[in-house]
Formats: C-alpha cells, sequence, structure tokens
C-alpha cells in the first residue's frame, strides 16, 4: 500500500547543441534516461527517458524556450510506480511588489536588470503580487509603481525611452508547478497571477521564520 504516482515515457529530439540542457532540466524533474543515440537527421539527438507526470508539468514551454523552438517532444503514460520523492527547487526567487498601483515603464525599466518580468507597464498592482522572477534565489520586495520624477530643467537625453522585454506569460498548466508552497494562483474571468499566500511583508517574514524554526525541531 505505498504511494504511487504516474510515469511517462518521455520522447525527445533536439539539435546536439541543446542535449545537456534538456537533460538537466529533466533531471531536476526526477526524470531518467533510458536511451540517448542519434537522430535520423544528423545534427540532432534523440533521448528517451522517463519521467512523473507532475514533473512534466509546465515544461513543454521551457523545452521550447531551450531549443529556440526547433525540438520535438512526445510523452505517453508508462505506468504507476512509487513516489519518486519531492522535487528539488527548480526556480530562483520571486521579485515581490511592495506597493499598490499601477506598473510603470519607468520603475518596470529599473527592474529589468534585477530578473525577467511577469508584467507591463499599465497593469494594476499590490503588495505581495508576484511580478516577476529575481536573477537569484531570494525573493525581492520591489517598488513597481514609482512615476518617474519630471523637472523644470530638461537635460539632453533626459527624455530617453525605455525599452522593454517582452514579460513572461502563464498558461494556468505553467502556473501550477512554478508556485511554491507559500504561494498561490489568483484566477480572475480576466486575469491569472501569482501572488503569495500571505500579503503583508511583515507578517510573511514572521511565517517565513517560523516555518525554518519548525524545521529545526
Amino acid at each position: 500500500g505505498g504511494r504511487l504516482e504516474p510515469i511517462e515515457e518521455v520522447v525527445v529530439e533536439v539539435d546536439d547543441e541543446f542535449s545537456g540542457a534538456v537533460i538537466n532540466k529533466l533531471s531536476e524533474r526526477k526524470a531518467i534516461m533510458l536511451d540517448m543515440r542519434p537522430a535520423a537527421e544528423g545534427g540532432r539527438t534523440r533521448i528517451t527517458l522517463e519521467c512523473p507526470t507532475r514533473g512534466l508539468l509546465g515544461y513543454r514551454s521551457i523545452f521550447f524556450t531551450d531549443t529556440k523552438g526547433t525540438g520535438i517532444l512526445t510523452r505517453a503514460f508508462k505506468a504507476y510506480e512509487p513516489y519518486k520523492g519531492d522535487l528539488e527547487n527548480i526556480r530562483k526567487g520571486v521579485l515581490v511588489s511592495m506597493r499598490a498601483g499601477m506598473s510603470t515603464a519607468y520603475s518596470l525599466g529599473k527592474l529589468q536588470p534585477r530578473g525577467e518580468l511577469f508584467v507591463d507597464p499599465g497593469v494594476e498592482v499590490y503588495p505581495g503580487m508576484i511580478i516577476g522572477e529575481h536573477s537569484r534565489e531570494n525573493d525581492l520586495e520591489v517598488n513597481c509603481v514609482e512615476a518617474k520624477q519630471l523637472t523644470n530643467i530638461r537635460a539632453a537625453g533626459a527624455d530617453e525611452k525605455v525599452f522593454l522585454v517582452p514579460p513572461r506569460q502563464f498558461s494556468l498548466e505553467e502556473m501550477i508547478p512554478y508556485m511554491m508552497p507559500d504561494e498561490m494562483v489568483e484566477v480572475t474571468p480576466t486575469t491569472m497571477r501569482l501572488r503569495k499566500q500571505i500579503l503583508d511583508p511583515t507578517l510573511r517574514k514572521r511565517g517565513t521564520k517560523t516555518l525554518a524554526g519548525d524545521r529545526l525541531l
């Protein structure tokens, strides 16, 4: 009467240069490689793996990003097998809004070097809402509603435009495996958002410390 979970057979065909990245990403998701050989088409590799279904949730978009849209991925149910263990932390920290208001191009432009953004300018945000992925492992509280201060003196280049990379878009299938235990998905008729379960930053930090203390007991 042990704990079981569905396992799928995954077959990917990728350019040789992308095979390492694909294997690493799937290994983080508890995949085991069964076979690796040259594909029929020169310069490409065919890899067969088995992976828990939960490890594949949200992976397809990552796969196409890693292979620059050239990879082929097929999957099929194989069997129920003993639980493979918890997934490793397969993402970095997140950028969390510290204020309510409308996101601005000015503030997002300043935040862009900190990581990957999930929102455009003109999006209504609130404290505790996740607006991007941090480039480091820790979460970071950020102000994405700050407006540029206007002055009477215009220096050369003062009105330079802000160039923003298009924000990362999530489907519901991608959001669910992406979120951490202290986060949740908020779904409305018009939008889907990621947010922290505890919106207040002070209470959230207190809850994190309590959880860390419990783990040491």
